[in-house]
């Protein structure tokens, strides 16, 4: 449930789900994004969701923040859809090649790198949002014992594909870009396709991601 709905600037509404970040909060906000995104209603321009909030951008000359207020607050929360969840298998590649930072999270979190990928392969994980980059989802919850800090001096390119963990979270970075998360592996798979305008995400909010832990022989493979 929203506990707050304000102003941010002229043109957008701030919704405010709470502090938490949890998948029972995050449902709520996608539930509210969608439901918001199939009304289809006049003067919004663009909906963002994150863990907690949902930030909604309209058009000052077709509609304002108190018409748009009402609407929300009376939205029927019986009627807004589940989410649509999908199951997703991501392969990974731990080699040394792709495992940038695995050595420094044995020293930090003072576990071998078996456990770490042990830990790691063991769970399901959920999207909150997606973000930062094109396509890049956000997956928690990471095992209690692999929460770590990002790095203390970010890298300027991080390679496509690389997947890394901080704090409660893992991500696949979709493009190489910059980043500060801890690198423990790479997919071959595309989780961002810009081709498809319908669909370019693999990864949406709502969705449940597993991975798998492959050979640089299958990644290989994979990639011809």
């Amino acid at each position: 449930m929203i506990k707050n709905i304000s102003n941010l600037g002229d043109a957008a509404i701030y919704c405010d789900f709470g502090s938490d970040v949890n998948q029972e909060i995050n449902s709520e906000v996608i539930k509210y994004f969608k439901s918001i995104k199939e009304k289809e209603i006049e003067g919004i321009t663009n909906l963002t969701p994150s863990y907690n909030k949902l930030i909604i951008s309209f058009d000052l000359k077709l509609t304002n923040f108190n018409n748009l207020k009402k609407i929300i607050e009376n939205l029927e929360l019986n009627k807004i859809k589940n989410i649509e969840s999908n199951k997703i298998k991501i392969p990974i590649c731990c080699d040394k090649e792709f495992a940038l930072d695995i050595k420094r999270l044995e020293k930090i979190l003072k576990i071998s790198e078996t456990e770490i990928y042990e830990k790691f392969f063991s769970r399901e994980y959920f999207c909150y949002m997606t973000g930062f980059i094109a396509g890049l989802p956000f997956l928690g919850d990471l095992n209690e014992s692999l929460k770590s800090k990002r790095l203390e001096t970010p890298r300027v390119k991080i390679p496509k594909g690389s997947v890394g963990i901080t704090e409660q979270f893992c991500n696949i970075y979709t493009f190489e870009s910059p980043g500060g998360w801890n690198i423990i592996g790479n997919t071959p798979i595309n989780v961002f396709d810009k081709t498809n305008e319908l669909k370019p995400n693999l990864i949406n909010p709502g969705d449940t991601v597993i991975f798998e832990q492959i050979s640089k022989a299958q990644y290989e493979k994979h990639n011809d």
